[in-house]
């Protein structure tokens, strides 16, 4: 049994798959970042999951593709810990713009794949191999235009009175606003990042509003400004992108991409089922 797994840090899909591609059983767990969980963390969370820890020593092999996984140091950490758990698999981990790449790019062709989800990254494929211009310093430093930065900028106009008071208003039945309960959640619990991109479903309810207009397009230009456009050949290739918030926000990605003349290629809310064919085809 192969387990196929595609994770944030907000959530994770799981797929098990036999020889032949046939599913198995399909779960999500909570994302496993291990930038931001401990080894005892990521073991609840398997451990929560009832297909996962009920069938853990049935797994030959574990495919998984990470948010927070760009360092050798936090694969090896994070492939140290699925080794212990999965004690009959092979552990293999990538940073989770592989499985973007797996799910949205033909074979051999090159292309930039991007992810906007609970964070940001973006990495050019030159049909086998990734490259990548921006390390990542995590959510507080980078992030552009991801699910966390909008909840930044959301919390940040409602306490600064800045946002339409019939939003305001919303945002309030929507969320706990009370200060000592957000600071809990930023501060003080585990995944902050996964906090703040909760409130991106509310930027993207209210997308319309001019308010909200002015972080969607001030996010996506420095997103393509400061990661994309890094690539010289960035006109020349399509970009793919993968993530709620590329998929939610796809015309507003995609008319600014026009803007900038660059090629519009895939945008998928969630690269998992992408997985499930390369692995078939390369099993």
């Amino acid at each position: 049994m192969k387990l196929l797994v595609d994770s944030g840090s907000t959530k994770a899909d799981w797929i098990a798959i036999d020889d032949n591609g046939k599913v198995i059983f399909t779960t999500q767990s909570l994302g496993l970042n291990p930038e931001v969980l401990s080894k005892e963390e990521i073991i609840a969370r398997l451990e929560d999951k009832f297909d996962i820890s009920h069938n853990k020593a049935k797994a030959s092999n574990l495919y998984f593709y990470g948010a927070g996984c760009g360092t050798d140091r936090m694969k090896n950490f994070l492939a140290s810990v699925f080794e212990e758990y999965f004690t009959n698999a092979k552990v293999t981990v990538h940073e989770d713009t592989y499985a973007a790449v797996y799910a949205t790019t033909p074979k051999n062709e090159k292309a930039i794949v991007c992810i906007l989800g609970t964070g940001s990254n973006c990495s050019y494929f030159d049909g086998k191999v990734l490259h990548q211009k921006v390390q990542s310093l995590g959510y507080i430093a980078m992030d552009d235009c991801s699910g966390n930065r909008f909840g930044r900028h959301l919390i940040r106009g409602y306490y600064f009175n800045k946002m339409p008071q019939d939003m305001a208003k919303d945002f309030e039945k929507t969320f706990n606003v009370d200060p000592d309960f957000i600071k809990n959640k930023l501060y003080k619990e585990p995944n902050p990042n996964a906090y703040l991109a909760t409130f991106a479903k509310f930027l993207i309810k209210h997308k319309d509003n001019d308010f909200c207009k002015r972080y969607i397009k001030e996010e996506l230009e420095a997103f393509i400004e400061n990661y994309i456009m890094q690539f010289e050949n960035y006109k020349e290739v399509p970009v793919h992108f993968v993530g709620s918030i590329a998929f939610y926000l796809r015309e507003e990605l995609s008319e600014k991409l026009q803007q900038y003349d660059i090629q519009v290629g895939n945008i998928l809310r969630r690269p998992i089922d992408g997985l499930i064919a390369y692995h078939i085809l390369n099993k």
